[in-house]
This record gives C-alpha cells, sequence and structure tokens, in this order.
C-alpha cells in the first residue's frame, strides 16, 4: 500500500461527514487531522480545502481543545484520545476556538474506526456547540 492511499473506513468516513450537517473532523490513527466537513468549517472559520490536513499538534494549537486557562492540550491528555485509542467510543465537553468566539463551549462525540484486531485506524469526532457564552 502506498503512503498516499488511505484506508477504506477513513474514506468511507469522510464520504459519510461530507453528507451531514453536524460538524464533524475526521483524523487517522496517528491523530493527523485528515478531513473535516463544511458544518465544521463554517464554525471553525476555515475551509478544510483552506486549512488542508493538518498534524495533531497543528490542529490542537489552531482549534484546542482548550484548558481552562485557555491554552491547547496535548493529544494524550484529551479524555477522547485515550478512549479512542482503547477502541471506546467517548463524549465530553470541552472548550474550542472558533471563527466566532475566542472560546466556545461545544459536547463532543468520538467513535473509533476500526479495521482490524491492531486497533484504531482513525476516529470521528462530532460536536455541538452550546450557543452563545456557554447557554443552551
Amino acid at each position: 500500500m502506498s503512503t498516499s492511499q488511505k484506508p477504506l473506513e477513513l474514506i468511507l468516513a469522510r464520504n459519510l461527514l461530507t453528507s451531514i450537517s453536524t460538524p464533524a473532523f475526521l483524523v487517522d490513527g496517528s491523530g493527523t487531522l485528515v478531513f473535516y466537513n463544511e458544518a465544521a468549517a463554517a464554525l471553525l472559520g476555515r475551509s478544510f480545502e483552506e486549512a488542508g490536513q493538518m498534524s495533531a499538534d497543528e490542529w490542537i494549537k489552531a482549534f484546542g481543545p482548550l484548558t481552562k486557562e485557555d491554552q491547547p492540550l496535548e493529544l494524550d491528555e484529551i479524555s477522547l484520545t485515550q478512549a479512542i485509542q482503547a477502541g471506546h467510543p467517548a463524549h465530553g465537553s470541552f472548550s474550542i476556538r472558533t471563527a466566532h468566539t475566542d472560546k466556545e463551549l461545544v459536547e463532543a462525540s468520538a467513535f473509533p474506526l476500526v479495521a482490524s484486531p491492531d486497533g484504531a485506524s482513525g476516529a470521528m469526532i462530532m460536536f455541538w456547540p452550546h450557543g452563545v457564552n456557554g447557554s443552551r
């Protein structure tokens, strides 16, 4: 398999995410952001075509999730990451940076993409903003 060829489950997940109106990310097994949909682009303030693929460090610095002190978390500190690496879905609340606010509280659900006994080949992360100033 060439290094540019993506696993089938990532291709299929990207197709799914392009057709939903919920903001969503797609990351590969190393945490690289390989796609986000138009709903996420509207919230984040730039299209995926503009941003392109980003390493975990790059997307965390750009968007979050953030600590209470508004600093980006490390990938391994994110509770969703720990669950995904163990092959489990997870849900949590986080603050992220968006185009509309310096900080926005979101609910996020992550689902591992598992294609083999070797573990997750990636994950889909869907998120829902709480609204203005964190209110629903």
